[in-house]
């Protein structure tokens, strides 16, 4: 990120986005004063950090997600991602290319759906965690099969070389014996 001197951008453009997070935080916190809309409880972290993680991914990186860059976000042809325009344009654009910054937004956002909506906050989290564990393995499972390919690839390299390696002895061999 650079340094503020250096964007289109004034102080404002990131209080006003400030203000706004602060603005659903307060209205979060207001809805959880009625008693039938609770906090969730510490167990569920762990899934609706999951469900962040997934949707921040899917907006901020992934084509799914593009629909919601494109207004504010540029991409040059080596995929690179940088905001457009000036001002509050600029700063929508270095939020939905910071995964954590929007991870902020995702949460609050998945938060205040399991808050409003408890039952379709958990099914949305649950989908999204159950997402985001699939991304994990998919990525190991990638990765090892990269490295068991790496292995295989590496042995049949060993194994062209002993046998080149045992064709030049018998050469070697062939030739004392027809010398000596």
């Amino acid at each position: 990120m650079d340094p503020l001197p250096e964007t289109p951008t004034e102080p404002r453009d990131y209080a006003a986005l400030n203000l706004a997070w602060g603005a659903l935080v307060a209205a979060l916190l207001r809805a959880t004063r009625d008693p039938a809309r609770e906090a969730p409880p510490g167990a569920e972290l762990p899934v609706l950090a999951l469900a962040s993680f997934a949707l921040t991914k899917g907006l901020a990186q992934e084509k799914i997600g593009s629909w919601v860059r494109e207004p504010v976000v540029a991409e040059d042809p080596s995929g690179e991602k940088h905001p457009k325009g000036r001002g509050l344009r600029y700063v929508l654009g270095e939020l939905v290319t910071c995964t954590r910054c929007l991870g902020t937004w995702s949460s609050l956002g998945i938060v205040g759906l399991r808050v409003a909506r408890p039952r379709e906050g958990r099914i949305v989290a649950g989908v999204l965690a159950a997402s985001a564990v699939n991304d994990v393995l998919q990525t190991g499972f990638s990765l090892l099969a990269a490295k068991a390919d790496a292995t295989s690839a590496g042995e049949h390299l060993v194994r062209i070389k002993a046998r080149s390696a045992e064709a030049r002895l018998a050469e070697v061999e062939s030739s004392r014996a027809a010398g000596g």
